[in-house]
């Protein structure tokens, strides 16, 4: 991991607060001098209830967080965020088990990476995550579908006039499906919408995300009636 990356290779609008939550100095150091070569304002912390300190009082635009920090680890950092805040996260991880990975999406994560890591491949999954997070397409373009509603400038979505609040990666997801009701859209179709670069995830991740968002929007989640599963496919958006 060797290199940095120049300044003018990763011009974002406007400068974006990443918060940095890990334990090791030497990735600490490493991660934070990348991404300020990057244009990012970048903040730390090195353990858990720091993490959490810092992100209400600076309201950082993005978190990259380890899971394996000391007394309160990334999942509960995750939990507690998400109990007030959509900031998107992603997840630094040693951990080889799967579980640990889905959990930390279930809880709202957006993205992980597994060390050791690109540092190079870091920074481009932070700006596709704040892209989707930032993106407004067309002038007050509304998908509805059903009960839900989708706002797309504002990033607003309401299932029978209430508001329901999702992550970025949630967020488009569920508009990629909603947009084209009855379509049948694989796991590695639905990667390809929401992350739009071209580095292997995991499709299982899919699957975690679209639990949270029936647990979100649908009357009973165990039994969904608008994001559907097709067995040995993907998913589809009824277009009962």
């Amino acid at each position: 991991m060797t290199g940095l990356p120049r300044s003018s290779d990763a011009t974002m609008s406007g400068v974006k607060k990443v918060l940095v939550v890990e334990d090791e100095l030497k990735i600490a150091r490493l991660v934070r001098d990348y991404l300020r070569q990057a244009g990012f304002d970048v903040l730390e912390a090195t353990d858990g209830v720091a993490a959490l300190q810092v992100a209400r009082a600076e309201r950082p635009d993005m978190i990259v967080l380890d899971l394996g920090l000391p007394g309160m680890d990334g999942l509960d950092v995750t939990r507690k965020l998400r109990e007030s805040s959509s900031v998107p996260i992603i997840m630094l991880t040693a951990r080889t088990e799967e579980s640990d990975r889905i959990v930390g999406l279930e809880l709202g994560a957006d993205d992980y990476i597994v060390k050791p890591f690109s540092p190079k491949e870091l920074v481009a999954r932070i700006r596709a995550v704040l892209r989707r997070a930032d993106a407004t397409i067309g002038g007050g373009e509304v998908v509805r579908a059903g009960p839900l509603h989708l706002d797309i400038p504002k990033r607003r979505v309401t299932v029978d006039g209430e508001d329901i609040e999702l992550t970025s990666t949630e967020f488009d997801l569920l508009l990629t499906l909603a947009r084209q009701p009855g379509r049948i859209y694989t796991r590695a179709q639905l990667l390809d919408a929401v992350h739009g670069v071209s580095f292997e995830s995991y499709e299982r991740s899919v699957d975690a995300h679209i639990k949270n968002i029936r647990r979100k929007i649908e009357p009973d989640p165990k039994r969904p009636s608008l994001v559907l599963t097709v067995y040995g496919v993907g998913y589809r958006f009824t277009d009962a």
